[in-house]
């Protein structure tokens, strides 16, 4: 479960994420292990995006729930629990957004696109309705969520900067100029960058642009994380990490919950998790200075 998780929150929210599991002291209580995904935030804080729970016979115990075996005998049931909520959107918000409002990635947009008319009189309307009846048909049979704002009741710039604060990835604006010129205007909420595009074969522009953004607004999530997964050596250097870097620090840890406890209390960073698959390396703890055979991800998060 964790797999479909991860493929939702990296394929489709263009978050990359860390699958691992977290330690006894962080574990959903009374399971007996919990995975989990790990994202990272533009602040550099961490937020545990989703959490897989196997929770052995412990609940079954608690509330007498028992299956018939092979054997037709009552034994208590092995169960796990699956958890992704709202903090999703929250994830979605803190890792894409800027100062101009949200960034949505296409595949999860309500409106992938949005076209905005500017035009003077009802002659001049019309002649433009009728051109984008013809590209909303060609989007919608690609499948492309699109929406056209005719509303006479607000200016073009009002909506550019409301469809701009609503994340909406691809605008097109076109007005009487524009179809004399047999082109349309292109800006990309990610980036911002406008471009002024022939009006033949717009839906295919427009359809590869959305994938275009896809895949950079990931690489570019990626990107950060990347930058933002630190070696920490030696206890100073993990506190300066913690408070002029921030992001996931690769620290060795002596395995204890009381270490673990001790360095949550000195800089308020958790052992996020210790990645599935995690490289075997020996060291010694930041704190204690004890034998460690791997480091595990420490941040301060949400």
């Amino acid at each position: 479960m964790l797999g479909v998780y991860a493929t939702f929150v990296e394929d489709f929210m263009a978050l990359p994420v860390i699958k691992g599991v977290k330690t006894a002291s962080e574990r959903f209580a009374g399971a007996v292990d919990t995975y989990c995904i790990e994202t990272l935030m533009q602040d550099g804080k961490a937020l545990q995006a989703g959490t897989s729970h196997f929770l052995g016979q412990n609940f079954a115990k608690a509330f007498d729930v028992k299956f018939s075996n092979k054997e037709n005998q009552l034994e208590y049931v092995w169960a796990t629990s699956w958890g992704v909520s709202t903090r999703l959107v929250g994830a979605l918000v803190m890792a894409h957004s800027d100062d101009q409002g949200l960034i949505l990635p296409p595949k999860i947009a309500p409106f992938q696109v949005v076209i905005v008319p500017i035009y003077k009189g009802d002659e001049q309307k019309t002649l433009i309705d009728g051109k984008v009846k013809e590209i909303s048909n060609e989007l919608k049979a690609m499948g492309i969520r699109v929406k056209y704002d005719d509303n006479d009741n607000a200016r073009p710039g009002w909506k550019f900067a409301e469809y701009e604060m609503k994340g909406v990835p691809v605008r097109l604006a076109i007005g009487a100029r524009d179809l004399e010129k047999n082109v349309v205007e292109v800006a990309r909420r990610d980036t911002k960058e406008k471009r002024v595009v022939p009006l033949d074969g717009i839906a295919q522009y427009v359809e590869s642009l959305l994938a275009e953004i896809q895949t950079g607004m990931f690489d570019k999530a990626k990107a950060y994380q990347q930058e933002h997964i630190t070696p920490a050596d030696s206890w100073e250097a993990f506190e300066k990490l913690l408070d002029e870097k921030g992001g996931f620090i690769a620290a060795h840890w002596d395995g204890t919950a009381e270490t673990e406890e001790a360095i949550k209390e000195k800089t308020k960073a958790t052992i996020r998790c210790i990645p599935l698959n995690n490289k075997q390396e020996e060291g010694k703890c930041i704190l204690t200075g004890k034998p460690s055979k791997e480091r595990v991800l420490f941040a301060r998060a949400y």
